[in-house]
Formats: structure tokens, sequence, C-alpha cells
């Protein structure tokens, strides 16, 4: 079966294809001008997207027998002739299911429109729960979640810790006790609808892409139990050659040495901004001035760890996510003015480093937005 990663195509369809593969795209292509613009009729689809008035009738009937676009009215114009009707996509027709289990003690979910908007909400505790037990624990909240559900469900989207491949197998993801589990072909066949399971750090991602407002090539650096990341680049997912592009926690940082880290080395990026670590060492810490030391290191960590990539890559933008009250302040600032200080001024002085305003919500509406752009090629 071929796979609906999203990481395996263009996320946002941007131009026209040779006619084997044109209907497709070319419908996707519509789906995605009417789903990022508002007041467009038949013939300003037209005119975005470079396709005839033909195609763009065709397809836009299709849409609306489909129930994915919906006619809105007439725009009143003072040309003459007949007003033009108006079209957009009619975000409630189908839901999609977002599962999100990056935290290491309960399982979130929620159902969701194809803008990413929340209809409803779900949780499990994980309560230790690891292997099968773990799986179970997920199929679980996903038929939770869809007895929540009064319309057509696209898919399930899964954001989870560890390494995940196209097909949606954990590679690994010690937290769960999962190594080579094959999670999406498991729960397709458990709840007979399509999956689509993603990194967490993926995930979130694809929601900065598709709701976060990231226009050009950004990584975005995730900080929680450790810290991993996902990178779009040209407007696609990149996976890595062994699915583990964005892996950066266990990067050493500086030659200076540094804490212990997990996995046994010295001055691992994970050892100085996970947020167990960061935590303890702010609770050590004596005044307000401490604090933002403690902070500020971690973030120039962070940056020496970037500055190389944002100078590899040439990103335009770096998203940093987390817990509010360790990622914003000092530890964001001194990530920025590092990643500033030590990449070649001329070229990336344009490079924006930020935090996240999508919150707690980022990996579920990331995972979302995997299906979403797997089922119906837009994001």
């Amino acid at each position: 079966m071929p796979s609906r990663h999203p990481s395996t195509r263009l996320l946002r369809p941007v131009a026209k294809v040779l006619p084997e593969a044109a209907r497709a795209h070319n419908r996707s292509l519509v789906l995605q001008t009417l789903l990022h613009s508002t007041g467009l009729s038949r013939a300003d689809v037209a005119r975005e997207t470079g396709l005839t008035r033909v195609t763009v009738s065709d397809l836009v009937a299709e849409l609306l027998a489909d129930g994915l676009v919906r006619e809105t009215g007439q725009r009143e114009d003072a040309r003459p002739g007949k007003p033009a009707t108006l079209l957009e996509v009619d975000v409630e027709a189908r839901l999609v299911l977002g599962v999100d289990l990056s935290d290491h003690a309960l399982l979130r979910g929620a159902v969701l429109r194809l803008d990413g908007s929340v209809v409803a909400r779900a949780e499990r505790p994980l309560a230790g729960r690891r292997g099968a037990e773990a799986v179970d624990a997920v199929e679980d909240l996903a038929r939770d979640l869809l007895r929540r559900t009064d319309r057509p469900v696209l898919g399930v989207g899964i954001g989870s810790p560890g390494v995940v491949d196209l097909g949606g197998t954990v590679l690994s993801a010690p937290n769960l006790g999962w190594s080579d589990v094959p999670l999406q072909r498991e729960l397709e066949t458990r709840l007979g609808l399509q999956v689509v399971v993603v990194n967490d750090a993926d995930a979130a991602a694809l929601a900065e892409h598709s709701f976060g407002g990231a226009t050009g090539d950004m990584m975005l650096v995730a900080i929680g139990h450790g810290v991993g990341g996902g990178l779009v680049i040209g407007g696609m997912a990149v996976h890595g050659s062994r699915h583990a592009s964005g892996e950066i926690g266990h990067v050493t940082v500086g030659t200076d040495g540094g804490p212990a880290c997990v996995c046994g080395k010295e001055g691992c990026l994970e050892a100085w901004l996970a947020a167990p670590r960061l935590e303890a060492a702010l609770a050590a810490a004596d005044g307000e001035p401490a604090r933002e030391r403690v902070l500020a290191e971690a973030g120039q960590r962070l940056g020496i760890a970037l500055a190389p990539i944002v100078g590899a890559l040439d990103l335009a933008e770096v998203v940093v996510t987390g817990p509010a009250h360790l990622v914003e302040g000092p530890l964001a600032d001194a990530t920025r003015t590092t990643v500033h200080e030590r990449t070649m001024p001329a070229f990336h002085d344009h490079v924006v480093v930020r935090t996240s305003s999508l919150g707690e919500d980022i990996v579920l509406r990331g995972a979302a937005a995997g299906v979403v752009s797997a089922e119906l090629g837009v994001s």
C-alpha cells in the first residue's frame, strides 16, 4: 500500500501538473485555494490557480457534490451581467481525530474540524501502561472520540514520541515500551478508519505550517520530557534517511562538558533543555536573577545547536514550543540572540526565532493536519 504519510509529497499544491496526474492534483489545488482565501468565485479560482474556467467549474461541481465546498451567495458587484457566486470550504463537512501521545503520563485527543478547530476532547491517564497495553489505551481513546462525532470522519492522526517510519511503524519509543510497533496498521485494522502516525515533533511542525502562520522553510523545536525537532523545507515535511530528522536532543552542545545525560554522554542538548532538567535547575536556583540565568543558558545552548542548522538549510524561521513558563522570555531571547550571533548577518539576519501560539494542542492539531494533507491533499 502506498504511504499516506504527509512527508512523501508536497503538503500544499502550488501549480498545474502533467495530464496523467492532473485531476487529483488540480482538485487539491482548488480546495487549497478556497481553504486559505475568502470571497472567491469560480472565475477567481481560475485566475488564482491558472486552471481553465471549464476545469474549475467541473472540479467545483465535484467538490459541491462531495459536500466539501458550499456556495455562500452572490457577490455584490457593480459590473454588468450576472453576479458571481462565491464559494468556501465547508470546514464542518468532515471531522478528524487527533491524538497526542507526547506526554509521559497522559494521552490527549480531540475531534477537530478541517480548519483545526476543536469540537470535543477526551483524555486517558497512561498509568504506566507500556507495550501492547499502551496500544490498547490509544485504541480506547480513539473509540471514545469516535462516539463524540456526528458526521463522517476523515481519519485518525496520531503524534507519537520516538522514531516513526513513513508507514506509521514506531521504530523506537522507549517511554511507551514500543520497538518496531506497526501502530498505523494495527489501529486501521481495529478502528476501520484511515490512520496516519507521525513523530510528535513532526506533527507540531505540521501544525505550525497549517495553522501557526509559518510560511517559509522552518524548524520546530519541541521541549518536553526530551527535546526533538520537525522540519518543513520547500513545502515538504522532511523525514530523513533513517526517519530521524530533527532528533537533536542528544547532540553534544559545546566542548566544555556539561550535565550528564541519560544516554551516557555529557553536555547533550537534552541535558540542558529537557523540561524536567529545567524545572529541577529552577527549583534549585536562589532568586529570580538566578532563575533567569538558568533559562538564558539553556537558550544559549539551544542557539549553539541551531546555528549550524540555520546556516546549512537557510531557514526562514525557528519555532520553539514547550511549557510557556520555560520557553518564553529569557530562554527564547537567548536562543534568538545566539542564532544571530553565530550565523552570517548578510544571509541570516532575517531568520525569525519565536515561540508558538498554538499552545498545548499543537501536536494533536498537527496530527489532524497530517490526515487532512494525506486524504485531501491540502494543509
